[in-house]
């Protein structure tokens, strides 16, 4: 039996993410022997054999299909040509010839209603776990922060002290209150991701604020009405989507650490996956480690303990697939919860795949994998270059001591000169961890610190001095 893979992102109806080509590719890390797999674009030859030189399989056995370029002209999944009826022509063609025994299973990056219509397309509904949920547009909701906030409370789930506010006067009584008793609040986008959606409000920048996942900064000149309402007469528009969604207002809360706890949610029931922790640097996702380490026994506990509970109520709702549950842990050793990504998340390929099938973090000497951002500083202008510096210091992927560099994503050509893509590092301390990423940034920083905007997605320069 061969399994459908689908690189697909969030819709565009809800988000439009513009090029997610490279980004989904990601999914051929899942991919086994015989598996058919969509994508929006070809693969980066490259790259598919890189993963499959680490995952054992072997790329003459795929069955890579791309679906019409759409609406969007191939830099993303258009979820309407998956069943467009030459698409679903296609995929009978491949399935008629090369699955004898059926079809494991249809699975997807993102729980579109579209792959719930392609399901049914095929006659492959009871394939497709969650399909009646998705069939409705479930995805959505699932993944809204603002509703995450009212399935959490439900829950039982400790979330920061906010609102969800429909409107620019509830957005500006909201923040109001919530700045009467501290000095900052985090606004938040429902659907965005890595911080990208979020804006620090904040009366005191000298405050230290780097750690925190918000890509954007704003300064109040003082905590009373007036500036207050300024404020929202300015972003309401950036922070509801042009009035689409609600919006999320929350006490900004002081922590140690930003972790994660993820699981699957089966028909009967869900299980835990594993956990994790993410790093910001100047408010920009920097990294994160799997599997969960340096955090006592009862912030353990509090964090799965609580990712259960929700992971339980969106399997009550209807939801079937892999989720991760997103908290911080509090100077006083407090777990609390911060959004649900209903999806397979950017974590799943680190811990599933490089971290547990390849680089086997649970056997003896312990391991760790660390995914790394390209920091925007950091001019590496493609793959080849990285993987040969990464050898030439020694740091390359050694199976033998399960260590070294894996590079987790094809590489995004900004410039010439300059890609960005993530890449792990399997390691044995932390003590090992940093000379690593020290040596290839000796490497590669060669971008001024200063010629970017933190805000921008990828730090493009504006403009590039070297």
């Amino acid at each position: 039996m061969l399994r459908i893979l689908i690189g697909n992102h969030i819709d565009p109806s809800i988000r439009d993410r513009g090029d997610l080509r490279a980004w989904t590719q990601r999914v051929l890390w899942f991919a086994r022997d015989g598996d058919l797999v969509i994508l929006c674009d070809e693969p980066d030859p490259t790259f598919l054999a890189y993963a499959a030189s680490h995952t054992g399989v072997d790329p003459a056995t795929l069955h890579v299909l791309v679906a019409p370029a759409g609406q969007h002209g191939g830099r993303l999944l258009d979820p309407e040509s998956l069943t467009s009826e030459e698409f679903v022509q296609a995929v009978r063609g491949v399935l008629g010839a090369a699955c004898p025994g059926g079809v494991e299973e249809i699975f997807a990056l993102w729980p579109s209603a579209a792959v719930a219509r392609f399901a049914a397309a095929l006659g492959l509904t009871d394939r497709l776990p969650g399909a009646a949920f998705f069939a409705q547009g479930g995805g959505e909701p699932s993944n809204n922060k603002a509703i995450f906030r009212a399935l959490a409370a439900g829950a039982g789930v400790v979330i920061p002290a906010g609102a969800v506010v429909r409107s620019p006067d509830e957005a500006v009584a909201a923040t109001a209150t919530l700045l009467s008793g501290t000095d900052a609040v985090v606004v938040k986008q429902a659907h965005n991701g890595a911080g990208v959606g979020n804006q620090l409000v904040v009366l005191d920048p000298s405050k230290a604020y780097e750690h925190v996942g918000a890509r954007h900064l704003h300064r109040l000149d003082g905590g009373d009405v007036k500036p207050i309402a300024a404020y929202w007469e300015d972003r309401w528009d950036w922070a509801s989507a042009d009035g689409r969604f609600p919006v999320v207002i929350e006490e900004f809360t002081p922590h140690m650490a930003s972790v994660y706890s993820e699981h699957y949610v089966a028909d009967d029931g869900t299980r835990p996956t594993e956990m994790g922790t993410l790093v910001y640097v100047g408010r920009r996702l920097s990294h994160q480690i799997v599997p969960l380490r340096g955090v006592d026994d009862e912030v353990r506990a509090q964090l799965r303990r609580g990712g259960t509970r929700l992971a339980e109520m969106w399997r009550a709702v209807g939801f079937r697939g892999h989720l991760s549950a997103d908290a911080v842990v509090t100077r006083d050793g407090r777990v609390v919860f911060t959004e649900v990504n209903a999806q397979v998340s950017g974590s799943l390929h680190i811990y599933d795949v490089i971290a547990h099938r390849i680089v086997d973090v649970a056997a003896k000497p312990q391991r760790s994998v660390v995914e790394y951002h390209v920091p925007p500083t950091w001019a590496v202008p493609d793959l080849d270059t990285f993987l040969t510096a990464a050898g030439e210091l020694g740091c390359g992927y050694d199976p033998a001591t399960r260590t070294g560099v894996i590079v987790s994503m094809p590489a995004i050509p900004l410039e010439p000169g300059r890609a960005q893509f993530v890449f792990c590092l399997a390691y044995a301390a932390d003590a090992d961890r940093q000379p690593v990423f020290n040596a290839l940034d000796k490497r590669f920083a060669t971008v001024p610190a200063g010629s970017y905007d933190a805000s921008d997605h990828v730090g493009m320069p504006a403009p590039l001095t070297f």
